[in-house]
């Protein structure tokens, strides 16, 4: 039970570490001087409204935006069966072969004597009688 608990968290665990580390996003931020207006993750950042504008070619804007991009793993290969040398196919088949000729089930086994329920025993008989196994 525990090593299935191991196995389930390991593999999740695993499943997780690749999905994120195959993620790209950006974080944009929105800054009207010093102060922080707006972040977003996956969508477009709300501007405070005092964007330049055709009369703020004297006055430099005190509003700025800026983007980080998190760019995630995209050099992943997939190999296929094909990518293998022949010993490797014969040793990959053999043991997926053998492996799931593990969980080939026996018929199932009838009891007849299943809902027999044996008789309460008052005495121990073999006592009684003196009868002993050596």
């Amino acid at each position: 039970m525990k090593i299935s608990l191991l196995n389930k968290s390991l593999s999740f665990l695993m499943a997780f570490i690749v999905l994120f580390s195959t993620l790209s996003f950006t974080i944009e931020s929105h800054y009207c001087g010093n102060n922080l207006i707006d972040t977003a993750v996956f969508s477009k950042v709300k501007n405070c409204g005092m964007e330049s504008s055709a009369t703020t070619l004297i006055k430099k804007s005190c509003c700025k935006d800026e983007v980080v991009v998190v760019q995630g793993q995209d050099q992943l290969k997939l190999n296929t069966f094909d990518d293998l040398n022949v010993n490797q196919q014969i040793l990959f088949t053999s043991y997926v072969y053998s492996y799931i000729s593990l969980f080939i089930s026996l018929p199932k086994q009838v009891i007849p004597n299943e809902g027999y329920a044996p008789p309460n025993l008052f005495c121990d008989i073999q006592v009684l009688d003196e009868t002993f196994l050596i």
